[in-house]
C-alpha cells in the first residue's frame, strides 16, 4: 500500500438518484476509496441500481431504506439532471441535509445540487459554487457565489460540475487526512493541476 494511504473512521454517503451525473458520484467514490475513507453510495430510491442522465446503470451499496444515516459523518450529493430534483424530491435526505447544515456537520454538494442547498436556505450568507446554470440560484439566494472549481465555507463543500469532480473529490480526502494524504493520492492517480 502507499504511505499516503490513511485510514478513518469516519464513513461518507455518497447518494444515488435516477438521472445522476454518474462521474460527479463516481469520481468522490473512487478517490474516497483510495484514500481508506469508507463510503457507501446509497440509493434514494427503493432500488439499489438506478440510471444515470447518460443511461449508464449505477448500483448503490444499499437504499436509503437500508441505510442508518447517523452512520455517516459526511453526506455527498452529486448533480445532475434530472438527479438533482430527485435528490430534492427525497423528504428523508433533505431533512437529514438541513438538520447537519444547521449543526455544523459536512455536506458536500457538486453541478446543481448545490442549488438544493440554496433553495434550502442553507448557503444564505456563504460562499459556495454550482454549475454556471444555477449560479443565479445560489445568488437568488443569498450565497455569496464564486468560479473557483471547489468552495469550502465552513462544513459546506461545492463544487462546479464533472469537469471538477476530482478536485472535488480531493478537497473531500483533504477534509478528512489532510494536505499530505492529498499529494499522495494526486501522485498516484497522475492529477495534473
Amino acid at each position: 500500500m502507499p504511505d499516503f494511504q490513511a485510514t478513518t473512521d469516519k464513513k461518507v454517503a455518497v447518494f444515488i438518484a435516477p438521472g445522476l451525473e454518474e462521474v460527479e458520484a463516481l469520481a468522490v467514490v473512487d478517490l474516497l476509496f483510495r484514500a481508506g475513507i469508507a463510503t457507501d453510495m446509497i440509493s434514494v430510491t427503493q432500488d439499489r441500481t438506478v440510471v444515470s442522465s447518460h443511461n449508464i446503470i449505477v448500483t448503490g451499496n444499499r437504499t436509503l431504506d437500508e441505510a442508518d444515516l447517523a452512520d455517516y459523518d459526511m453526506l455527498v450529493l452529486p448533480g445532475g439532471l434530472p438527479g438533482t430534483p430527485n435528490l430534492k424530491a427525497c423528504q428523508r435526505l433533505m431533512d437529514e441535509v438541513r438538520s447537519r447544515v444547521e449543526a455544523g456537520r459536512p455536506v458536500a454538494a457538486i453541478c446543481a445540487a448545490p442549488s438544493i442547498l440554496a433553495e434550502m436556505g442553507l448557503l444564505e450568507g456563504r460562499e459556495a459554487t454550482s454549475n454556471p446554470a444555477f449560479l443565479s440560484v445560489l445568488a437568488d439566494n443569498g450565497a455569496r457565489t464564486s468560479e473557483a472549481s471547489v468552495v469550502i465555507d465552513g462544513s459546506i463543500i461545492t463544487s462546479r460540475g464533472m469537469g471538477t469532480a476530482i478536485d472535488f473529490g480531493l478537497e473531500i480526502v483533504r477534509h478528512y487526512l489532510g494536505d499530505e494524504a492529498v499529494e499522495g493520492l494526486k501522485a498516484a492517480i497522475v492529477h495534473q493541476g
